[in-house]
């Protein structure tokens, strides 16, 4: 036990090094983004350890393990609120793509043509390569028609 813990003490800003490298490693095994910022924590208290211990002994007997733990879990928390606050903001909002998942609201504002001729106010339109539902005023096969909204998942159309 004794040498492991010499080998850690003559190791270093080292030690954070390694670990840093094994939380990136073991952010490429699992999924999603959690181990990360916690190796790049411990990099930047690596580092920091480095230049410290290279500025002279009286500057690395200052930032002694103890210290450098605390500073590890500060950069820790920095780091994740900074992710949290601003790298995922917006990300996901409903805002960004109102209309995703309601596939004809998408629609509202195209012109598109008459397939089967809207009489009694139904009938069908082809939008790409799909055909809707419509409702709208009577109209015949191949006229132009712009939809205008949405019933459930049958097309609002006008004549264009």
């Amino acid at each position: 036990m004794q040498t492991i813990y010499e080998l850690l003490s003559h190791l270093g800003g080292w030690n954070w090094v390694i670990v840093a490298l094994l939380l990136l490693s073991l952010e490429t095994v699992v999924p999603g983004v959690h181990f990360l910022w916690f190796g790049l924590a411990a990099f930047i208290v690596g580092v920091t350890t480095l230049v410290v211990s290279a500025a002279g002994p009286e500057y690395a007997e200052a930032f002694v393990w103890q210290f450098q733990i605390i500073a590890f879990a500060l950069v820790s928390m920095v780091t994740v609120f900074f992710v949290r606050r601003y790298a995922s903001a917006g990300v996901g909002d409903a805002a960004d793509a109102p209309s995703l998942n309601v596939r004809a609201q998408q629609y509202i504002g195209r012109s598109t043509t008459v397939m089967v001729a809207i009489q009694g106010g139904r009938g069908k339109v082809k939008i790409g390569d799909s055909i809707w539902q419509a409702e709208g005023a009577d109209a015949p096969v191949g006229a132009r028609v712009k939809v205008t909204g949405v019933n459930g998942s049958i097309l609002i159309v006008e004549p264009v």
